[in-house]
């Protein structure tokens, strides 16, 4: 089973360096991406160091490109995201970040400051996150992808408050869905669904509650159903796909969803496949007009940080997603095997990473 998740129908990395050699350094026949490096807080520097460890291993060439961000750069002088620095990142081909927050600092302004304005300024408009269910004595392991629309619904923002701190308080917060938002997350599904095997594709939503939003969604993934006839189709309430995500995850191949669906159920999806430190993520721009970001979906874990407890896999196949995205398939697979060895699951973050790379 692999995570690759190559589309066809976009750019390839060849025709975007025919477009634009600038991005690139080329030494020898090696071909350097530009990575903008995002350490973050917490356990994010330790697990991305042994992410990039193992690219390095795997004979990949980065020119890499540091940035301190995150909550502990706003502790220290209120940065969070600077125009300019996002100006930087559109010269870049990829972002890989580690985990950003601490708790000092206040709910909202890193997630909205940093996650949610790289994700709209980006348009990094799909959330990409592959599982792998590992089999036993009634079923064999079984792979499957979530994707999460990434910049609508309730983490647009719409919403505010009427009389706040009184006993008359009024808190809104809406759910923003556009056609041509849910149109192009569904068509992408479409298309990695085409690529896989099994040729299934899962509608989750609550289209029995939320009657306009998820209308939008079910009308739109008929249509754009029309023109993958040999993709098959079906729908699940959402509060149904959490029950068979524990009970049968065997059922699902692609699966495609909206924001808040989307960042709930792949929690659920890290917690059935090994948990959320194995929990990789791709938040990408596919037609790439704009630098991909890939990330583990750990969080920060500041209770474990210098203890090297973190497991840095989830991280290591953020890097791998990276990679396949690149163009560097075979690199990326290399990675992925390693991981999937239970040899090289066991020990401390760093010696985690060293068994990998020595895989690799």
């Amino acid at each position: 089973m692999s995570l690759a998740f190559a589309i066809r129908d976009f750019p390839s990395e060849t025709e975007r360096r025919e477009k634009n050699l600038s991005n690139y350094d080329e030494i020898g026949d090696a071909v350097s991406h530009k990575v903008g490096v995002i350490g973050g807080d917490g356990i994010g520097p330790a697990v991305i160091a042994e992410g990039l460890k193992v690219i390095e291993a795997a004979g990949v060439n980065l020119e890499i490109h540091n940035y301190d961000l995150g909550g502990e750069r706003y502790l220290r002088d209120g940065t969070v995201l600077p125009d300019s620095v996002l100006e930087e990142w559109r010269d870049l081909d990829v972002l890989y970040l580690g985990a950003v927050g601490t708790p000092d600092v206040p709910p909202g302004i890193i997630e909205r400051g940093l996650l949610l304005k790289m994700r709209f300024e980006l348009d990094l408009y799909i959330n990409l996150r592959p599982f792998i269910v590992t089999g036993d004595e009634n079923n064999d392991g079984h792979d499957f992808m979530v994707i999460r629309e990434n910049t609508e619904g309730t983490y647009a923002g719409e919403g505010g408050f009427l009389r706040k701190g009184t006993p008359q308080e009024i808190a809104t917060q809406g759910s923003v869905n556009t056609r041509h938002g849910v149109e192009r997350c569904i068509r992408y599904a479409f298309q990695l669904a085409s690529t896989r095997e099994q040729q299934h594709l899962t509608l989750v939503h609550k289209t029995n509650v939320l009657t306009f939003a998820g209308d939008l969604w079910e009308r739109t993934f008929h249509m754009v159903g029309e023109e993958y006839p040999n993709i098959e189709t079906t729908y699940n309430h959402v509060d149904a796909a959490c029950i068979y995500f524990v009970e049968n995850p065997q059922r699902y191949d692609v699966i495609v969803t909206d924001n808040l669906f989307g960042d709930i159920l792949t929690d659920l999806g890290g917690a059935i496949s090994g948990g959320i430190g194995l929990a990789s993520s791709a938040n990408l721009n596919p037609e790439k007009t704009s630098p991909s970001m890939f990330e583990p979906v750990h969080g920060s874990a500041p209770d474990i940080v210098g203890t090297g407890k973190a497991n840095p896999t989830a991280a290591i196949l953020s890097g791998a997603l990276m990679l396949d995205f690149l163009n560097e398939n075979e690199a990326a697979q290399k990675i992925e095997k390693a991981c999937a060895d239970p040899k090289t699951q066991s020990g401390t973050t760093t010696e985690i990473g060293d068994a990998i790379a020595a895989q690799v």
